[in-house]
């Protein structure tokens, strides 16, 4: 081991950026913390009312039976999810 390495301290991947810099950062950080906690919090609504294995085209993908599941004539297509979105849907669920 190369003598004094003990007193090294790890650095930035960069030079320091002026203060200025910094405190654009700072704010910079602080709008897109804002903006994923509103989209968190959005989530965080839907998923208590919108079942979590309705896709975006209103398929059914549970690996189980639900009520709300309506079954196309196509084989192979996913079921229809037929669910509103304004209700629990736990209860369908036959686990």
């Amino acid at each position: 081991m190369t003598q004094g390495r003990e007193n090294l301290q790890q650095t930035p991947a960069g030079p320091p950026l002026p203060a200025a810099d910094q405190a654009r950062l700072r704010e910079s950080m602080g709008r897109l913390y804002e903006i994923y906690r509103g989209i968190s919090e959005k989530a965080d609504q839907v998923m208590a009312t919108r079942c979590p294995y309705k896709n975006a085209q209103s398929r059914c993908t549970a690996n189980f039976g639900c009520r709300n599941q309506f079954m196309t004539k196509v084989h192979g297509d996913l079921p229809v999810c037929a669910g509103s979105d304004k209700l629990d849907y736990r209860s369908a669920w036959d686990v």
